[in-house]
């Protein structure tokens, strides 16, 4: 074929294939993505036993997540000692949570093989620390990292808990979107109809689930605290609100305060995004040495200031998950007009729809697409 025969052969090839990707919008290719859909869609079941999920999430390391989430466990517990409150470690990698617990050794089996949380000052923790020695680096792939938390989140015994406290990687990858779409989104153990616009009404029951995002108010953390707050809304997990951790420095000698990583750059982005402000946590020594000691603030200093502003921080968690209705407490637009001209079928983010699905689609490569 001469080159002029084989450019026009290519050229009818891609005007065909955009006919297909970009125009065809018809019943045939609806009901084709309302299938992907269907098998894409991940099995969510309520954990055992757990009324109310509470994530806490960071967009990057190093802002205190894992701190803020040990307290905030602690301060729930404090603010009302009635309720029981459990805390995962969902750092596959990097789990912290023996350490801020001051809790080392392996969980008991039950008869039906499942883990016994390890507990601490009333809390019951599952952490991947407590299964692997304290020194081993946890070197695995996605699967493997997969599998894991799912045994994490199935195969432990937690009893009966009011508010199970999730310890989560920093970032948006794999980990973050597991828990999303494998925990139902939704309010008090009520059963909801999830409807989208390429696949039928699908029914669930539910755990109430709510996402808290932790930064400092340094611009390149309130970045990246913005794409997690992003993630979130795009799997429909309700945002609770963001906290400014490190807020400010007082001067253990003269009191004055300085703000080191810059002042109210998380208030500012809550506004900007529509969620609320839970509150500052302050940059303190008696945080960080407590901490160390697997000892947390809330416990071992109870009277501090930096322990009234976790048990602050609590009770505007609780006081979210009371007020609002799940799936409103993250407004923003209900859908984002994202077309993909490249493949027929749904993207990867059409697969896992919610109750305000967003009809996501990629327009940036083929291989983004499934």
């Amino acid at each position: 074929m001469s080159p002029c025969g084989a450019g026009t052969a290519l050229a009818t090839v891609v005007r065909r294939h955009d006919v297909t990707c970009g125009q065809s919008t018809g019943p045939d290719l609806q009901e084709r993505q309302r299938q992907h859909m269907a098998r894409g869609l991940p099995k969510q079941k309520p954990i055992s036993g757990v009324k109310q999920v509470v994530v806490v999430a960071s967009g990057k390391g190093g802002v205190g997540k894992s701190t803020t989430a040990v307290n905030l466990a602690l301060g729930l517990m404090a603010n009302n000692p009635s309720k029981s409150v459990g805390l995962l470690d969902a750092d596959i990698h990097g789990p912290s949570i023996p350490k801020l617990m001051n809790l080392k050794g392996n969980p008991d089996l039950t008869e039906s093989n499942r883990m016994v949380p390890l507990t601490n000052y009333g809390i019951p923790c599952m952490s991947m620390g407590f299964l692997v020695d304290e020194e081993a680096p946890i070197v695995w792939r996605g699967l493997m990292v997969m599998s894991a938390l799912e045994k994490l989140l199935r195969q432990v015994d937690w009893g009966t808990l009011d508010y199970l406290v999730v310890d989560m990687p920093p970032g948006t990858g794999d980990v973050q979107l597991s828990i999303s779409q494998n925990i139902p989104v939704a309010g008090n153990s009520l059963t909801h109809s999830i409807t989208h616009s390429l696949a039928h009404s699908v029914i669930h029951s539910f755990t109430q689930h709510g996402a808290v995002i932790v930064s400092t108010p340094q611009d390149i953390a309130l970045l990246d605290a913005r794409r997690g707050a992003e993630m979130f809304r795009k799997v429909n997990v309700p945002v609770l609100g963001l906290v400014q951790n490190m807020s400010v420095f007082q001067c253990p000698n003269c009191q004055h305060q300085t703000h080191i990583f810059g002042s109210d750059g998380a208030r500012k982005l809550a506004d900007t995004l529509g969620v609320h402000f839970l509150g500052d946590i302050p940059l303190h020594l008696n945080i960080r040495e407590m901490s160390d000691r697997g000892q947390p603030v809330v416990i071992s200093s109870p009277d501090s200031p930096e322990a009234e502003a976790y048990r602050k921080l609590a009770a505007a968690v609780l006081l979210r998950i009371q007020e609002s209705p799940a799936f409103n407490l993250f407004p923003g637009p209900k859908s984002l007009p994202l077309t993909c001209s490249l493949v027929p079928e749904p993207c990867l983010l059409n697969l896992f729809p919610g109750p305000a699905a967003l009809p996501l689609t990629c327009s940036l490569a083929p291989q983004l697409c499934l």
